[in-house]
């Protein structure tokens, strides 16, 4: 199978660099995130920043990113 990242993959499953799950069969090929994504916080006070290692968001004060700020809503 031919995956997004341009490489030609054999049937069976891998992690994509941008953190997707893929696999590939007679079929064709499926992905799916391996990530939820923040969107109930205060976006004129916090900012999401991914974390390619983790596949994970944390969501920051901008002028502090040591301070979290609270989530009320993720989409996956």
């Amino acid at each position: 199978c031919l995956g997004s990242d341009g490489k030609v993959h054999e049937f069976g499953s891998w992690k994509t660099e941008d953190c997707y799950s893929c696999s590939c069969d007679k079929e064709g090929i499926q992905c799916c995130s391996l990530f939820a994504s923040p969107s109930g916080y205060d976006k004129e006070k916090c900012v999401s920043i991914f974390n390619k290692e983790t596949c994970s968001y944390k969501v920051v004060e901008k002028d502090d990113h040591s301070k979290e700020c609270p989530v009320h809503e993720w989409v996956g």
